[in-house]
């Protein structure tokens, strides 16, 4: 299987040579999409023997998302990997994720929830609360984590999914997406590696409310975005909610 890691990246010199470099083992390739940064973050990157795209300007972490997903799909990527350029996420455990994929889920995501969020700060668990309860009653999926950044993709959910959001919003797009085109759902546990480098890279409150304010927005006009082809409204069916249990996986729209 032709795995490619997909590390998107804005001013994170100081660890995505790290990542890169850690996360290369597991994969057959490391993307690292250079979202913009004014620091040295592409050199980093390319010194840990990762292939670097680089956005001109600082478009968010959908659209970083979006342009290394079709950059491994270019590369023949059968799966695809995606972690924190700030070192939050272990590499070592790339191969859960992949078992998972292999045992027939399209989407993989590593949930912190299931651990305990161990060492996550109390405003973090809060936003991660709000953003469950946001993907529930937006989209009809209960997650468990549905703002992790360490997840896996199938090559089918790949070529499905359509990502029309430009930042943070994209990890509960990935959710909805993967229900309504009836792709399987599954999460692993894993453990977050919280440092002060990594805490401070986290979403303010502001940015945390401008994110709620797009998935409403995401969820009442799908087709919003300016570049957007066409306009159209969708309807699907909140009820029944996935049955789902810790370690089982579900195939979402069904």
């Amino acid at each position: 299987m032709q795995v490619v890691a997909v590390i998107p990246a804005y001013n994170e010199k100081k660890a995505v040579r790290d990542v890169a470099r850690a996360a290369a083992p597991f994969v057959q390739c490391v993307i690292v999409v250079d979202d913009g940064s004014t620091d040295r973050t592409s050199e980093a990157a390319r010194e840990a023997g990762a292939r670097v795209v680089h956005h001109a300007l600082n478009r968010g972490l959908g659209a970083a998302l979006g342009t290394g997903f079709a950059a491994a799909l270019a590369l023949g990527a059968d799966a695809v990997v995606t972690l924190d350029a700030d070192g939050q996420h272990d590499p070592s455990e790339i191969p859960l994720f992949l078992a998972a994929l292999s045992g027939g889920a399209d989407l993989v995501v590593g949930s912190r929830m299931r651990t305990g969020l161990v060492g996550m700060p109390l405003h973090r668990k809060a936003a991660t609360l709000v953003g469950n309860l946001a993907t529930l009653l937006l989209f009809g999926a209960w997650v468990t984590d549905s703002q992790s950044g360490y997840r896996a993709l199938s090559r089918r959910a790949l070529e499905r999914i359509d990502i029309r959001t430009n930042r943070m919003e994209v990890s509960s797009e990935l959710i909805h997406e993967t229900r309504v085109k009836g792709l399987v759902y599954t999460e692993v546990s894993i453990r977050a590696i919280y440092t002060d480098y990594s805490l401070s890279k986290g979403q303010s409150f502001t940015v945390g409310v401008r994110t709620l304010m797009k998935l409403i927005l995401r969820r009442l006009v799908p087709c919003y975005l300016p570049l957007c082809p066409s306009f159209r409204f969708f309807s699907p069916s909140w009820l029944p909610l996935p049955s789902y249990a810790p370690g089982s996986s579900f195939r979402m729209g069904t």
